[in-house]
């Protein structure tokens, strides 16, 4: 027998349409009973928030500092979150969706409260122009061009723009993006799901202190890399004073990280799918990294961190007082460029194995 329409409570949080919702499925319960008795369950949504944030993986985990704020500000909001990496979301987000064409598809009929285009790309920017939602923060495309959807955007826009405007800013990414939303950014920090237990312990000295060496810094951006002579003499540095050293590195480094195994004498596990990556990167004291996934997991898992950057402005990375950002000590010219032009010297070179030494060190004495 049909219900009646006033029976189906569709502004709930559990309610799909589609499928029974949880609390169906678990207790047999209905929107409304016979007796005409909501829900228990019932959790009625008060704002429909969409964030669009596709990016790279370590800009959708330094982006998540956000939910904190929007939790706060909007009590009873359902957040969907539309991105390429929906894997490393955390709970707070009610609905993660992959970054599909079925996605988009559904996205585009349902209307928003809020919506948050994080992204400055066009992809982002077109499908937030012609998703409809009563207030819309970040980007847009008009005209065929990517324009700030509101003012508070317009900062972070000419920082993508002028490399001297980049060069000249102050504000780490976390400030930039609570400031496109209206917000101010007090410390809320990276939000990331626990990292699962390994399938076997990982073999470590657990009487030593232990430090990850994370080698690679991906395929496209070269510039960034740092010799293997160096991760050579890093870790064999390190094991004489008394670390625990581990190589980290994803499938693309791990030729790589099986010769630096050989010559350092440090310990290398392998590649790993990217939850076991975490669990360990979670099981290191202190992370030796480039700008990559690992510095966003180590960040986020609270662990000592010493970063290595060259092509980018330092004052970007929230460190949350986790550790400190080393730069070569010629100065790169280079800037958010993914190879090197300079021929006169790689500004990498100029990053010396006794600096890092000490700082891992100053972070993590022995």
């Amino acid at each position: 027998m049909a219900l009646p329409r006033c029976d189906l409570k569709t502004d709930c949080r559990h309610f799909r349409g589609d499928v029974p919702c949880r609390p169906h499925k678990e207790h047999g319960v209905h929107c409304v009973d016979k007796r005409g008795a909501v829900c228990e369950h019932y959790d009625r949504i008060r704002t429909r928030i969409l964030i669009i944030k596709l990016g790279a993986l370590g800009d959708v985990i330094r982006t998540t500092p956000l939910l904190t704020k929007l939790r706060e500000v909007y009590p009873g909001a359902f957040i969907t979150w539309l991105t390429a990496s929906p894997e490393v979301l955390p709970s707070l987000v009610d609905e993660a969706l992959p970054y599909t064409l079925p996605s988009v598809v559904q996205l585009r009929s349902r209307p928003f409260d809020l919506l948050l285009n994080l992204d400055k790309d066009r992809d982002a920017s077109a499908l937030a122009a012609q998703i409809t939602a009563k207030e819309k923060k970040g980007f847009l495309l008009k005209d065929g061009v990517i324009v700030p959807a509101n003012p508070e955007a317009e900062h972070k826009y000419h920082t993508g723009i002028f490399n001297d405007v980049s060069q000249a800013n102050r504000k780490s990414y976390p400030q930039e993006i609570f400031e496109i939303c209206g917000f101010e950014f007090k410390g809320e920090k990276y939000l990331l799901n626990p990292p699962p237990k390994p399938d076997r312990p990982w073999k470590l000295d657990r009487k030593k202190k232990v430090v990850g060496l994370n080698t690679g810094c991906g395929g496209r951006w070269t510039s960034r890399l740092w010799a293997d002579d160096r991760w050579v003499a890093l870790a064999k540095a390190l094991k004489k004073k008394g670390y625990e050293v581990v190589l980290l590195g994803g499938e693309q480094e791990h030729i790589k990280n099986l010769a630096l195994a050989r010559r350092s004498k440090a310990k290398y596990f392998g590649h790993f799918p990217l939850d076991q990556f975490m669990s360990l990167v979670d099981a290191c004291d202190l992370v030796v990294t480039g700008v990559t996934m690992a510095m966003h997991f180590t960040i986020g898992l609270g662990k000592r961190i010493v970063l290595f950057n060259n092509i980018f402005n330092k004052y970007e990375f929230e460190l949350y007082g986790l550790g400190e950002v080393l730069e070569p000590s010629k100065p790169c010219q280079c800037f958010y460029r993914p190879t090197c032009i300079n021929r006169d010297y790689r500004c990498m070179e100029h990053l010396a194995v006794r600096d890092v030494v000490d700082a891992c060190v100053r972070q993590l004495p022995r």
